[in-house]
């Protein structure tokens, strides 16, 4: 896998009306625009699927997780399932991405996101219990 010496773009976000009026919640669609992949990928792409090179989609998401002020980003290996986890902590590094398609979190500074191409991402809060969650509606789990 090539390496690259590309310097990052910021990552290109868009929010929420809905989503912004809630006091203490961050959020964000990020579009493929900004982020260090190069060739076929060149994008933000998060996808740690894929065949781009790791350390740029590590990058990416990091861009990510900064735009966000949290400490960590997780996202699913998705199956297209209605599999929904409530996560309180990230998963060791060494293990694979748990799979499911849905993640619910109470855990401040740990951002959960959904991953998306065709499918749709979808984002919940609720602000008294302050719970997030954020869901990939596939064809098969919506």
């Amino acid at each position: 896998m090539p390496t690259t010496t590309a310097q990052a773009s910021p990552a290109e976000r868009l929010t929420a009306q809905n989503l912004t009026a809630l006091p203490g919640l961050a959020h964000g669609f990020f579009t493929r625009r900004g982020g260090t992949s190069s060739g076929i990928y060149a994008s933000l792409n998060c996808g740690p699927g894929s065949d781009d090179a790791p350390s740029d989609v590590a990058q990416n998401r990091e861009l990510v997780t900064q735009a966000l002020g949290a400490r960590e980003l997780l996202t699913l290996y998705q199956i297209h399932s209605a599999t929904a986890l409530v996560v309180e902590a990230p998963w060791p590094a060494d293990q694979p991405r748990p799979k499911a398609d849905a993640l619910v979190t109470a855990t401040p500074g740990l951002a959960v996101g959904a991953l998306s191409a065709d499918c749709t991402p979808v984002l919940f809060a609720d602000p008294t219990a302050r719970i997030v969650a954020a869901a990939h509606s596939g064809w098969r789990g919506a």
